[in-house]
């Protein structure tokens, strides 16, 4: 059986657990470890059985933990080459990954303890952002976070899935109404950026297929968004296409500051 949960999702930070009985691994390390020690121990689990962390770019939300963690644990970190790169002089992670960095190149599989991740380049304005499709002995996950614009390559991974994590970031009209300066909210939709609810709708609308049993929604903004918006923006575009939410699949909207729910697949 495997599990998992987001043990934080949103600017305030970005972590998520995938594991089982035979190995586990986490997606980022936005937050502080004894956060992430504290997290895991809810779900009774310890972090000395995480064998490895992926990482999908260099903004602080979602390395801030990463070199302690690294260091202090001794956990392998696998990121791409000019990722690495920013992450040897960053400030928290800089001198703290020695012993600990693993390279990989978008499109590539990699493997480590029978588990397989491959990947991809996606659109944001960060040092050579990527999502993620991994193959968890053999359910399959897409994680596509800090995406400002969802490319056709994202979309194929997602088609070969039973379980998507994708951002839903912003309503439109709570961004454009909002107290964000212009070149803020211009910085957000331009493309590198977030996604938007509908932008997202549309992803999973072209996406989807019967074999998805789970859809999370990652990412929300604490000041453009609510959960209740994201989710009822995307049931009612999968409702459009005939898929019944709760029967068909599962959609969740991930928590910004909180540990989320544990699920098993």
């Amino acid at each position: 059986m495997v599990k998992f949960f987001s043990l934080s999702s949103g600017s305030n930070g970005n972590c998520y657990y995938i594991g089982n009985e035979e190995s586990g691994l986490l997606i980022d390390a936005g937050i502080g470890p004894r956060t992430i020690k504290k997290r895991l121990a809810e779900y009774d689990i310890s972090i000395d059985s995480v064998d490895f962390i992926l990482v999908t770019h260099d903004h602080i939300d979602h390395i801030k933990g990463l070199g302690i963690v690294a260091e202090k644990f001794h956990k392998p970190v696998y990121a791409t080459e000019r990722l690495h790169e920013s992450l040897d002089s960053h400030s928290c992670t800089r001198c703290r990954l020695k012993g600990c960095v693993r390279k990989t190149t978008p499109g590539v599989a990699s493997t480590y303890k029978g588990v397989s991740f491959t990947p991809f380049s996606v659109p944001h304005d960060a040092t050579d952002t990527v999502g993620y499709h991994i193959d968890f002995y053999g359910v399959k996950f897409t994680f596509i976070t800090d995406i400002g614009e969802v490319t056709d390559e994202a979309i194929e991974y997602c088609k070969n899935s039973q379980i998507v994590i994708i951002e839903s970031n912003y309503d439109l009209d709570m961004l454009l109404g909002g107290p964000y300066t212009p070149e803020l909210k211009l910085r957000i939709m331009q493309g590198h950026g977030h996604i938007s609810n509908i932008q997202a709708a549309s992803a999973i609308k072209r996406f989807y297929h019967k074999g998805i049993s789970h859809i999370f929604l990652c990412h929300l903004s604490e000041n453009n968004n609510t959960p209740q918006k994201a989710y009822n923006c995307i049931k009612g575009a999968l409702e459009s296409i005939n898929v019944v939410v709760d029967s068909d699949v599962e959609l969740n909207a991930l928590p910004r500051k909180t540990l989320s729910e544990l699920f098993s697949f």
